[in-house]
């Protein structure tokens, strides 16, 4: 086979620039046919960006793009498709009221004579489901199917499409330790079958797993492509931060205080569903620990942490901080009686986007006496406060304080919300989902924070769906499955497996052993 075809797909020497910034400087990136090709990097580093490219949502300044060794332009996502590039966004583009099979066909609906073809339609779906161990109920709507389920409809889009070259962004940042075995069988399925794979990740454990090859990119460069089966997760880390990262959090043994957060028979109502999101849930944090609650996403978890930090009202139940009753109390002033979020939507609840990011490390802080005098703020103590922050926790930027946050890659926004929310130094801290989409030498970090805080007696209510962070940040673990607490473990006495058995519903403890 000549060279030129050995690859499906060759992006060569492309840069692509942002105002004050090069996401991509002179990237090379070669797909073989029927490998899965992994992409890894720091937050920032240019994967999505260079993923966006080759989907034609951005187009880069210089350099060029070859499908099975010819030239191609590609301007925008229909381009992509006619050239059989299908891609599964981090954030799924699905439309919740529709059918599994609504979702798949839209777009590229079969019709004749101005009729859709259902018949058809829904046979060549059941075909590929059956063909790459993708099973799925193609009459159920979108909004009544777990996650892991929702991931597989993304998938059978693509392939419904025909599509060769088939584009993972973080495909496992929400999934179970079983679903990711599952969505990691179906890689191999699909390659099997002469599909070819580019897959974006942090997760070290998992290239390893899945992946052929794996291709590296540093702060917007290129650091080098390997065999998976010749490298470590070590070799991996270093490549892509720069440095050797400590994988295993350290932590001694815990030091227990006084109470911090009381939770009583809390019970919180979905808006979205009409039902109880969470059902007569009681616990109690204490100072000097790392509490955990853990649970696949959508069982309850958002509306707990919203009925806790005053987003949301809860229907029932009561809620104590520091021994007094906050139930109905406003954010703010929960916010002045101790308790920091660093929240499970970083757009929505954590940022102004379109403020700059000095402007986003004060927003708890701008009305105390350090940044206003007689109503006016002292604009000089913001900057220097943001500037002691943005070097203290390594936050990156185009232009420093003046940045608008907009602009910044999500890891770095991330870095600014866990820097502001840990410098108010408060008796709680409320983490969901803290290192959501960040990179392995950024997880050590804020990791690191989270354990000084609990050594420096704070209370830490830690809600996060990867199963690695639970076992390693954690002193006690809750279960969380359909809005209620189904099991209390020690990380020292349990598996990934049990819990995972608990979070998936298949397993349950009842209460008195709770309690």
């Amino acid at each position: 086979m000549d060279s030129a075809s050995e690859y499906v797909i060759e992006m060569l020497h492309i840069t692509k620039e942002f105002p004050g910034i090069k996401a991509n400087d002179d990237i090379t990136l070669q797909l073989k046919k029927g490998e899965i090709h992994a992409l890894l990097g720091e937050n920032g580093a240019g994967k999505s960006t260079l993923m966006s490219v080759l989907f034609g949502l951005y187009q880069p300044e210089a350099g060029v793009i070859k499908k099975d060794g010819k030239e191609v332009k590609i301007n925008d996502p229909n381009d992509a498709t006619a050239l059989h590039i299908g891609m599964v966004h981090q954030h799924f583009k699905l439309i919740d009221v529709f059918t599994v099979l609504d979702n798949i066909i839209l777009g590229a609906e079969d019709t004749r004579f101005g009729f859709l073809r259902k018949k058809e339609a829904r046979q060549k779906v059941k075909d590929l489901s059956e063909r790459y161990g993708l099973k799925v109920d193609l009459d159920a709507k979108i909004e009544d199917i777990t996650v892991g389920m929702q991931q597989r409809v993304e998938i059978l889009k693509m392939l419904y499409r025909d599509n060769e070259v088939l584009i993972f962004d973080e495909p496992t940042a929400v999934l179970t330790p079983q679903e990711i075995q599952e969505l990691i069988q179906i890689m191999h399925n699909l390659t099997n079958e002469g599909k070819s794979i580019l897959f974006i990740s942090h997760k070290l454990n998992e290239i390893m797993e899945a992946s052929d090859r794996v291709t590296v990119l540093r702060k917007g460069k290129y650091v080098g492509t390997v065999n998976t089966a010749e490298t470590n997760v070590d070799e991996l880390s270093r490549m892509m931060v720069g440095r050797p990262v400590q994988l295993i959090v350290e932590k001694g043994e815990e030091r227990l205080g006084d109470p911090v957060l009381t939770v009583r028979g809390l019970t919180v109502h979905s808006k979205l569903y009409k039902k109880e999101a969470v059902k007569n849930v009681t616990f109690t944090a204490r100072a000097g620990e790392i509490l955990c609650i853990a649970g696949i996403d959508g069982n309850g978890q958002t509306e707990l942490v919203h009925a806790l930090t005053g987003l949301e009202k809860p229907s029932g139940g009561s809620v104590t901080l520091c021994g007094r009753d906050i139930t109905e109390a406003s954010i703010r002033h929960r916010s002045l009686e101790g308790m920091s979020h660093i929240p499970e939507d970083r757009h929505k609840h954590g940022l102004i986007l379109d403020y700059t990011l000095e402007q986003n490390m004060v927003l708890q802080k701008y009305f105390e006496p350090e940044f206003q005098h007689g109503g006016f703020i002292r604009f000089d103590q913001v900057r220097q406060y943001a500037e002691r922050l943005i070097k203290q926790y390594d936050v990156r930027s185009s232009q420093g304080p003046v940045t608008v946050v907009r602009s910044m890659s999500g890891g770095n926004q991330q870095k600014a919300i866990v820097a502001r929310e840990i410098d108010r130094d408060l008796p709680l801290i409320v983490a969901v989902q803290p290192t959501r989409g960040l990179d392995v030498g950024a997880i050590e970090y804020i990791h690191k924070q989270l354990v000084k805080q609990r050594d420096a007696g704070k209370a830490v209510l830690l809600v996060s769906l990867e199963l690695d962070e639970v076992m390693n940040l954690s002193d006690r673990i809750l279960v969380m499955y359909e809005g209620e607490i189904v099991g209390e473990f020690d990380p020292k006495n349990t598996t990934v497996e049990e819990l995972g058995l608990y979070m998936a519903g298949a397993k349950r403890r009842e209460k008195e052993a709770i309690a």
